[in-house]
């Protein structure tokens, strides 16, 4: 599968600004799709990024990018703490919630909504999701909003605009390697992350 894939679902992850993305694509068996992985894997887990298939079925595969460091820090919150432990997560182990989740989706029971959890968006609004059963929110852009309405905005702008300038970058010849922030050297600032690589700010 093509490394673009990577650039286009996944840019903000790989820049280090956002938790995880999750994307599908169509392999044409299991074994092409495990090849995939351990292909991708290679290059990002020396980042401190992993990609691993979260279902596969009718030739599409689920495939979720993530920061495992990053993930663990998310499921602290004590909201995203209750609504992983009502579902019958252990959030002091992340790897074991991403296997957990897999086996729920592999019972192919309801889709499992705390999902957005895995993705980095605010609890407050995974946590309305749920209790809304999607309706009522304040803004839909990548996610449906309950909370802060202002801050998803300028968050949603800056994924869009990290997206867009790494498109830019991976089509003028930068790899993912260079385009992915390493985990240890990340640099945090109030609009994002940034290595060298990208700032995308947005005013």
């Amino acid at each position: 599968m093509s490394e673009e894939l990577l650039i286009r679902h996944c840019s903000p992850t790989l820049a280090g600004m956002k938790t995880g993305n999750l994307f599908a694509g169509e392999f044409c068996d299991e074994e092409k799709l495990r090849e995939c992985m351990r292909c991708w894997n290679r290059m990002l887990t020396r980042k401190g990024v992993r990609a691993v298939p979260l279902q596969f079925k009718d030739g599409r595969a689920l495939i979720y990018v993530y920061r495992p460091e990053r993930l663990r820090m998310d499921f602290c919150h004590s909201t995203s703490e209750r609504l992983l432990r009502e579902r019958g997560y252990c959030k002091e182990k992340p790897g074991g919630c991403v296997v957990h989740l897999i086996k729920r989706l592999q019972r192919n029971e309801q889709f499992p909504h705390e999902i957005g959890l895995f993705l980095g968006y605010p609890p407050e609004d995974v946590s309305g999701f749920i209790a809304n059963k999607g309706y009522g929110y304040k803004w839909v852009g990548g996610w449906k909003v309950y909370g802060d309405e202002n801050a998803a905005k300028k968050t949603y702008a800056r994924y869009r605009k990290c997206t867009d300038t790494y498109r830019s970058m991976f089509a003028n010849g930068k790899t993912i390697g260079q385009l992915t922030v390493d985990e240890n050297k990340r640099l945090c600032c109030k609009d994002g992350i940034q290595r060298g690589i990208i700032f995308a700010k947005v005013k």
